[in-house]
């Protein structure tokens, strides 16, 4: 943590880039009347009938990182390389038919079928052959790598358990107290610091180890370590939770760019592991320190990050809550 970085000269936070956009919705392939501009849908949610209205589609990737059925058999090419086949699945999953209605903006129903979308999904995935985890995205705004406008997640099924699963499995491993999310939740919601909303079903907060500004977490309160296998009334409340706090970020810093990241366990994992979802502002730019050492700089404490996104909602909650 470094907060008196803030101060320096040419502002704390980077400002938004615009996203690349068609000229006109019209051209936009996500939009209603442009289905033919994607390859088939695999998976459609919203009113059924001849109108061909929907509310939300998933559709293959016309430009995927992984695809093909090829078994995952590394290869060596000398003495240091190796390599294998990017078999998989990538797709695209549309969150709305609004071109302007991000994640932050969902309805009630449009929230719930998104997360029922996610874990259909997965459960796809992992019946194919070969594949071993699933990797569910959302990326708001140019900086955080969207390349067309209109909102939209990846969905991602590969044959391997990418390092960062790998390392937070290692961390959950090496907790000797139990679940390490369960007991992090429960700690903060004792001292209250780093909490910016408990319900029910989930808790959020702005994680004590916070290597970015406004980094948060939020967590299902019951453990489990598969979002595809949790109960539907779970999965809803946990896009509520992702969705009020999106709302609190706008209110507090204005239409910001961010990725959401959903973690989950490997398909067949049976080691102590609790799914959650990143949420991730890209305000900052990691630099030489950063890129040549691995250390982050925070320049905002998970205190301060939560005070402000309480405040920003307690504002929320004044004004009669977020405009749809």
């Amino acid at each position: 943590m470094s907060t008196d970085r803030s101060h320096r000269q040419g502002g704390t936070f980077l400002p938004r880039q615009p996203t690349p956009d068609v000229d006109d919705v019209e051209d936009c392939p996500f939009c209603p009347g442009n289905e033919g501009d994607t390859l088939p849908a695999l998976e459609v949610y919203g009113p059924a009938g001849p109108s061909g209205k929907w509310l939300v589609r998933v559709v293959p990737n016309r430009y995927p990182a992984f695809q093909g059925d090829a078994a995952f058999v590394v290869e060596h090419r000398g003495p240091v390389f190796t390599e294998a086949p990017a078999s998989g699945i990538h797709e695209v999953l549309i969150l709305s038919p609004d071109h302007e209605r991000s994640f932050a903006s969902l309805p009630d129903e449009q929230c719930a079928l998104v997360m029922a979308a996610i874990r259909d999904r997965v459960e796809e995935h992992q019946s194919t052959p070969g594949l071993r985890y699933s990797q569910m995205i959302i990326n708001h705004g140019r900086q955080a790598g969207a390349s067309i406008a209109h909102p939209h997640g990846q969905l991602l099924g590969i044959p391997f358990v990418p390092r960062e699963l790998a390392e937070e499995q290692a961390g959950f491993a090496r907790f000797a107290g139990g679940c390490l999310l369960c007991a992090a939740a429960a700690s903060e919601e004792r001292v209250g610091y780093r909490i910016i909303e408990a319900t029910e079903e989930t808790v959020t907060f702005a994680p004590f180890w916070s290597g970015i500004p406004y980094e948060i977490l939020v967590v299902p309160r019951e453990h489990g370590a598969h979002l595809h296998r949790s109960p539907t009334q779970r999965l809803v409340a946990i896009g509520h939770a992702v969705r009020s706090v999106l709302q609190s970020l706008t209110e507090h810093l204005g239409d910001i760019a961010y990725n959401i990241v959903f973690h989950s366990a490997p398909y067949r994992a049976t080691g102590m592991y609790h799914w959650h979802v990143h949420v991730l502002p890209n305000l900052t730019t990691r630099a030489g320190f950063e890129l040549g050492t691995g250390v982050l700089i925070n320049v905002v404490s998970p205190e301060k990050a939560a005070e402000d996104l309480r405040e920003a909602a307690e504002k929320l909650s004044v004004r009669g809550g977020y405009q749809y």
